[in-house]
């Protein structure tokens, strides 16, 4: 059974900084890209980052570019997203998912497995 479970998030004043950290199991973790989402009160779903298989490749919304960091321990089985300088619009359920393939896709679509999500809470 395929399992994402995301940890970190929390309550931080605008400035701050997070890490959420996404547990993988069930599948083998180094063949697929891995990605993070996140959907904030009453918006859609919205690509924030995601990484290639090897995590050799990363790519980011433009809303965190140069904020946020994403990346990967295959030996873990883990996921990362490294934020940094945290704004109010930041405020959202963050949620991993696993890619269809081994290159990660913008669309909601390419993802087959999600997390439940964590919730992260900038306050200004």
């Amino acid at each position: 059974e395929v399992q994402l479970v995301e940890s970190g998030g929390g309550l931080v004043q605008a400035g701050g900084s997070l890490r959420l950290s996404c547990s993988a199991s069930g599948f083998i973790f180094d063949d697929y890209a891995i990605g993070w989402f996140r959907q904030a009160p009453g918006k859609g779903l919205e690509w924030v980052s995601n990484s290639n298989s090897g995590g050799d490749t990363t790519y980011y919304a433009d809303s965190v570019k140069g904020r946020f960091t994403i990346s990967r321990d295959n030996a873990k089985n883990t996921l990362y997203l490294q934020m940094n300088s945290l704004k109010p619009d930041d405020t959202a359920v963050y949620y991993c998912t696993k890619a269809r393939e081994r290159v990660g896709v913008r669309a909601a679509g390419g993802y087959d497995y999600w997390g439940q999500g964590t919730q992260v809470t900038v306050s200004s």
